[in-house]
């Protein structure tokens, strides 16, 4: 069931049951201000999330911190449904993976990577929103080679190919510098 961009705001409850129907399955379908938009990526984009996710799970899972989703993993966040391109969520909140479509907590980190299709007012949205749900935001933008760093209560910083993300007390171990990740 193919569903253009609503002009008339949608409901959670009509979101969830268009994005949960068998045909829909292989969409990945946000909630983001009361619509329902359909995410599009391309392979620069995609890479660049699954790195940072494949090194994410690999710090996770070798000192037992807890869980990385991929591109298919969803969180409600903040009364809204996002599909970051990674994320991890602590096992101290989360002590066992969620099985739903949407996890009903939102992640201790979102890895959020710019593609070209995507909209300025729904990026801005999400960051706005994964910090009232108290997540870190790791936005990438693969065209400038930067990744700007959102934390609730901070200014955001801007990491270039000089420097070094960090996974800070949330995800101790993971370190990645920049000139790695986009020099690939």
């Amino acid at each position: 069931m193919l569903m253009p961009d609503l002009v008339q705001p949608l409901s959670i409850d009509e979101f969830e049951r268009i994005a949960l129907l068998p045909e829909n399955v292989e969409r990945r379908l946000e909630y983001i201000a009361g619509r329902m938009v359909d995410l599009v990526s391309n392979h620069e984009s995609s890479r660049l999330g699954m790195y940072i996710g494949g090194r994410m799970s690999v710090v996770a899972e070798d000192n037992d911190l807890g869980f990385v989703t991929g591109a298919d993993g969803g969180y409600r966040v903040n009364g809204e449904r996002y599909i970051p391109d990674a994320a991890f969520i602590s096992k101290a909140r989360q002590p066992e993976p969620s099985k739903l479509a949407y996890n009903p907590l939102a992640p201790d980190i979102a890895v959020e990577v710019l593609s070209p299709t995507d909209d300025p007012d729904d990026v801005r949205d999400k960051i706005v929103n994964y910090l009232i749900a108290g997540t870190i935001v790791w936005f990438v933008n693969p065209e400038k080679q930067h990744i700007t760093v959102y934390a609730p209560g901070r200014n955001p910083h801007t990491l270039t190919t000089n420097d070094t993300l960090e996974g800070g007390t949330l995800l101790p171990g993971f370190s990645l510098p920049l000139r790695t990740l986009f020099n690939r």
